[in-house]
């Protein structure tokens, strides 16, 4: 039995508007700030807000749409991207934008917590960790395509058109998944009120510790990276360095989609390790562009599985209820990102941030190295819920 790829595509579409729309300021982040008269730091906080709303919004929200078809749940997402990026790309003032941004964040809340149970629905339990990266494939995607080509377009025709461009692909969206991603039932409110409990299944504590770890550096580094590279005197090599990275990312969730249900654990600690060795590279000041791009690649490496190991972790755990629970530590720690990086950027430079990444991934490798029984074993965890068919 195979997995169904054209739905699941449409969901990969759906993970790559929603990361594509949260991640396109870093893309454009000098552009954006120059026309709105704020400093590159501030514009950051674009991405700030945007991970803080969903974040905080994920518990409440799961709880308020508990019963809603999950199909609309998802239409009534991307819907609103569509809005948030039409108000985006119109908008006269920061604070404004700032709003946008928040209304985007909490769309992806809904987004984020459907898209791995979906995954799960679709595919036959000996495949979910398959089908979860193809998925998730849409978010390295954004990264290696979207981004890039966002940030070439922000430069040759304005940052504001670009964001109509992500508009008009949400659009796109909306009639892709009416007409293939099958409809599903809500589920009970009692059952959304026991995300909290989920934090006392085994596992599951330190899946989410080292999530916030992981996620944590990623955006320290992500969200500024544009400054990053302009402190180091290669800002010209922002696109190039951020499909370098993309690519990597690629190549890693091929990797992973391919072993996940096989070989979670080691994939996730070499991830990690390549993540490490990626950031010690950067922490040299006069490395050369060589190092530079050897840097993008194991930076990519490590980065593009993490998510469908962590959220194949966390589900394996705990289920639905451990997914919200990853989106709001995910997002909380994105929001960390922002906020800590241009802390660090504005009071101790842009070649602090490596030396940030490597400070939080090490305790990330010894989460994972020390949860070899529930959080990360050598071979995944069934959950009774795994069983379950299709959606329809």
């Amino acid at each position: 039995m195979s997995v169904p790829l054209f739905p699941l595509l449409a969901l990969s579409t759906a993970a790559f508007v929603t990361l594509l729309t949260e991640g396109l300021p870093a893309g454009v982040l000098p552009e954006m700030a120059h026309d709105l008269s704020v400093s590159p730091s501030a514009m950051g906080q674009s991405l700030t807000v945007y991970a803080l709303a969903t974040g905080l919004s994920a518990i409440p929200l799961s709880r308020a749409t508990a019963t809603w078809r999950r199909r609309r749940l998802l239409l009534t997402a991307v819907a609103v991207f569509a809005v948030a990026n039409t108000v985006t790309a119109l908008s006269p003032s920061y604070a404004l934008t700032l709003g946008s941004r928040v209304l985007a964040g909490v769309a992806a809340a809904a987004v984020w917590a459907e898209l791995v149970g979906y995954a799960r629905r679709l595919a036959p339990a000996h495949l979910q960790g398959r089908a979860i990266a193809i998925v998730l494939a849409g978010i390295p995607l954004a990264m290696s395509l979207g981004i890039p080509l966002g940030s070439f377009l922000g430069r040759l025709v304005g940052w504001r058109p670009t964001f109509v461009l992500v508009t008009l692909v949400a659009l796109a969206l909306l009639g892709w998944i009416r007409a293939a991603v099958p409809d599903a039932p809500g589920h009970s409110p009692a059952r959304a009120s026991g995300v909290r409990s989920a934090l006392r299944l085994p596992g599951v504590a330190a899946v989410l510790i080292a999530t916030a770890c992981y996620v944590l550096a990623h955006n320290i580094l992500y969200t500024y990276i544009a400054a990053f590279l302009d402190d180091r005197g290669a800002g010209g090599s922002r696109q190039a360095v951020l499909l370098v990275f993309g690519i990597a990312s690629t190549a890693s969730v091929a990797v992973t989609g391919a072993l996940v249900d096989r070989r979670p654990r080691a994939l996730m600690l070499a991830g990690t390790l390549s993540f490490i060795a990626g950031g010690a590279l950067l922490t040299t000041p006069h490395g050369g562009s060589a190092a530079l791009y050897a840097a993008a690649v194991l930076w990519g490496l490590g980065w593009g599985g993490a998510a469908t190991l962590l959220q194949t972790a966390v589900n394996d755990a705990a289920g639905t209820r451990g997914q919200t629970l990853f989106v709001t530590v995910c997002n909380t720690a994105i929001a960390g990102g922002g906020a800590l990086g241009g802390l660090l950027l504005t009071h101790l430079g842009a070649g602090s941030l490596p030396w940030a990444v490597l400070a939080l991934l090490l305790p990330a490798l010894a989460t994972v190295a020390i949860g070899r029984a529930h959080a990360f074993p050598r071979t995944r965890l069934r959950r009774p819920e795994d069983a379950g068919g299709r959606a329809g």
